[in-house]
């Protein structure tokens, strides 16, 4: 197996955001624990059954959610069984609808194979479907290729309590030669 890079190695310190994530969300397994758990799977067994995954990857994956804030475990029984742990997504882990959504949005758009989605997100009282759009602080949409992403200089203490839109007014940094 090759040695992670420097990077992803120390990926929950590093100062961009996306690097961090990724140290949380590690691989495919994540994403796909995320996935079923918003389809209602709650238990080991549910997981196991809906994604073939091995025991021991399953219970490191869910381990590392719930150390990260991503799940968290609540105690359960059945009937004539002993206690046993079900996984519920917090408050971070459903704000990850978002990404799902929009990484579904992109296989579909890019990665075709089937007409027909075989899972589809929809609004919990009209069962009407979302998407996942970018928007500016004013709540308009922006087209994705009206999007750049721009590296900022590290704030200093007192900058960092500044609110977020003190970057609009920011220019941005001229492209590395």
């Amino acid at each position: 197996m090759p040695r992670p890079s420097p990077t992803l190695a120390q990926a929950l310190e590093n100062p961009c955001a996306i690097v961090r994530s990724l140290g949380v969300l590690t691989d495919t397994w994540s994403f796909l624990l995320v996935r079923e758990a918003l389809l209602g799977a709650r238990t080991f067994a549910q997981f196991r059954d809906a994604l073939g995954i091995a025991s021991d990857v399953l219970s490191a994956r869910l381990a590392s959610l719930v150390a990260h804030g991503v799940m968290a475990k609540t105690p359960y029984r059945e009937p004539g069984q002993r206690t046993r742990d079900a996984y519920e997504l917090t408050p971070a882990g459903e704000e990850l609808k978002t990404v799902l959504v929009a990484m579904q949005q992109w296989g579909h758009a890019h990665v075709p194979q089937d007409p027909e989605l075989r899972v589809v997100p929809v609004t919990a009282d009209r069962q009407v479907r979302v998407h996942a759009e970018l928007v500016d602080a004013d709540g308009r949409a922006v087209a994705p290729e009206d999007v750049r992403f721009v590296r900022v200089p590290r704030a200093t203490p007192r900058a960092r309590t500044a609110p977020a839109t003190a970057l609009r007014d920011r220019p941005p940094r001229p492209p590395a030669p």
